[in-house]
């Protein structure tokens, strides 16, 4: 489904400090500024006509793993290189991207994405997404630092180039989608493994970009329709936005106390109710509560983003069978896949901790834990995860240590 050599390289992202010459209210890295250029990106998207939503999710993709081959150039060397460089330096990008082993598939979409002229639309709303998540950042900077205001002032100049963008309109002058924005922002400050050390750290932010990063490359594989490949995709990065006003629950809490956990999800839709969708331009409501995973049943509003579900005339059907319903028109979301694939990315946090030589009795025993899960449940939606994640374990730790041992 995935490569580990692919999964090493996209964790990177979460060592690479941003803003690194400057005094900082808190570490800003790469992982995080990309899983809010993603979702900015799809708010910018949604207020536009005629988007074509799966090149602009293959781009997320693309750029994102192309940011981190290029993390040793800062950002305005790299901006002058691409003025009077470019064809060499995506030559140079595909180049290292060989180095990865991908599908066929995948390593024809980020090729063609260098040769593509076309989707300028698409291309402008992902420039200004990554632009605007930079802007966020700089609210982190102290002000006391020599050039705080020259870069100030750059930053309010290039936003005028992004005005006639309806969204970042509304961004700019502060309306309720900003504090959507915001709210998602905020779950960078949010740690994964809270209690306990890991390297490279990881934020909710982060880790709800890797989920979506899995449920992409699950749909590739079993090669999904165009709109249940950005169902997916942006479920997963939407996924844990509640957090932001809950707080991350871990696990062993949120289940281990009977009812807990449907008290926290009742609470989570009030919070939705109050608190997010009133902030979503009305017009997207309806489609932003279906990727939340809101559904009603019995006249009662529910939250699951972790059940299979469907649009048939404007109902949600839950716990479908997907393999009938890979069409556009369904609409469908591998709600069990997606839950399948944060168990994975929860896996990898702890494993490549491990693998870096950070190594705690809690790391371990969320490995276990989700391994036996995983034994106990090994193919979810036609992928053996089981089979996955103990691949992942051969390639990061000694193969001699491996405990998967073999299974049919």
């Amino acid at each position: 489904m995935i490569s580990a050599e692919l999964v090493l390289h996209i964790f990177k992202a979460a060592s690479i400090s941003r803003w690194n010459d400057f005094a900082r209210i808190s570490n800003l890295v790469e992982l995080d500024k990309q899983a809010h250029k993603a979702v900015i990106a799809y708010f910018l998207a949604k207020s536009e006509k005629n988007i074509d939503m799966r090149f602009l999710l293959d781009a997320i993709v693309v750029e994102f793993i192309s940011r981190v081959i290029v993390t040793d150039i800062r950002p305005d060397v790299l901006n002058e290189i691409k003025k009077t460089k470019q064809k060499e330096l995506n030559h140079w990008i595909i180049k290292q991207f060989e180095n990865m082993k991908t599908s066929k598939e995948f390593s024809d979409i980020f090729k063609n994405y260098y040769l593509d002229t076309s989707h300028e639309r698409e291309k402008f709303i992902l420039k200004a997404a990554g632009f605007l998540s930079t802007k966020y950042e700089f609210n982190f900077i102290y002000p006391n630092v020599s050039n705080y205001e020259e870069i100030k002032n750059k930053l309010d100049e290039e936003l005028e180039d992004y005005l006639e963008i309806l969204a970042v309109q509304k961004i700019a002058l502060n309306q309720k989608l900003a504090k959507v924005i915001d709210l998602s922002g905020r779950l960078r400050f949010q740690k994964r493994w809270a209690q306990t050390p890991r390297i490279p750290e990881t934020s909710v932010l982060g880790h709800m970009l890797v989920v979506a990063i899995l449920s992409y490359f699950y749909c590739l594989k079993i090669k999904a329709c165009d709109e249940r490949i950005i169902n997916n995709f942006f479920c997963a990065l939407f996924h844990d936005l509640p957090e932001s006003l809950t707080r991350d629950i871990i696990t062993p809490v949120k289940y281990g106390v009977q009812g807990l956990d449907e008290i926290l999800s009742d609470y989570e839709v009030k919070l939705i109710d109050e608190k997010i969708l009133p902030n979503v331009p009305y017009a997207l409501q309806k489609e932003f509560s279906y990727l939340l995973g809101l559904y009603n049943d019995e006249n009662k509003i529910k939250k699951n983003e972790f059940t299979n579900r469907i649009l048939v005339d404007n109902e949600i059907k839950i716990n479908i069978d997907l393999d009938k319903y890979n069409e556009n028109k369904y609409m469908a979301i591998d709600g069990k896949v997606l839950k399948a694939c944060d168990k994975t990315a929860a896996f990898l946090e702890a494993l490549i901790s491990i693998y870096y030589g950070v190594k705690s009795k809690d790391l371990l025993d969320g490995i276990n834990k989700i391994k036996d899960s995983f034994l106990q449940n090994q193919v979810i939606g036609n992928i053996n995860f089981y089979d996955l994640i103990c691949g992942f374990e051969n390639y990061f730790l000694d193969p001699s240590q491996d405990t998967c041992g073999t299974q049919s």
